[in-house]
């Protein structure tokens, strides 16, 4: 699953590597844009960015509504269980190493990205959303938004992801 590739690429990563950084490879991520996210990370003032496609110019089809709906109530969500509001669920983002293996992540699935974002907020990490301009994909169909199957499965396992991380303890317990 998706949480298993982010997985397997950070624990492939260089053993030198201070961050890790995750973008979809379809094209939609302007991955020449890299600095905004990773440098943060690599200036050591923050422990995650994320990039908000919603804060950001999106192209024309970008985004379907219902992405744009599900990223803003995860937000909401996560804001009203550990005080930190994002905008969105955006693939790519930037990690501190030493903050990812702490967050001891166990999503192998579509939930991988809402853990991180909440586990984050609950262990206080330094977290900055970046507005960052949003492409068409360049080519194939998404697995998740590419029809209504993909996205009733992706969303299952994210809402089911929500609710096991929030029955956990909140911010600073």
């Amino acid at each position: 699953g998706y949480g298993r590739a982010c997985a397997l690429g950070a624990a492939a990563a260089a053993p030198a590597s201070r961050a890790i950084v995750y973008l979809d490879g379809d094209g939609a991520d302007r991955g020449d844009l890299i600095d905004r996210i990773a440098g943060p990370v690599l200036a050591g003032s923050h422990d995650l960015v994320l990039a908000s496609r919603t804060l950001g110019r999106r192209a024309p089809g970008s985004m379907l509504w219902h992405q744009v709906l599900a990223g803003r109530l995860a937000g909401l969500g996560i804001g009203l269980r550990y005080g930190v509001r994002y905008t969105d669920m955006c693939a790519f983002r930037a990690i501190d190493r030493a903050a990812l293996r702490a967050l001891d992540l166990r999503e192998l699935t579509y939930g991988w990205n809402i853990e991180m974002q909440m586990q984050a907020a609950r262990a206080g990490l330094r977290i900055r959303e970046v507005p960052m301009p949003y492409r068409r994909r360049l080519g194939g169909s998404s697995k998740v938004a590419g029809s209504l199957g993909g996205t009733l499965r992706a969303a299952t396992r994210i809402g089911a992801t929500y609710l096991r991380v929030a029955a956990g303890p909140a911010r600073g317990a």
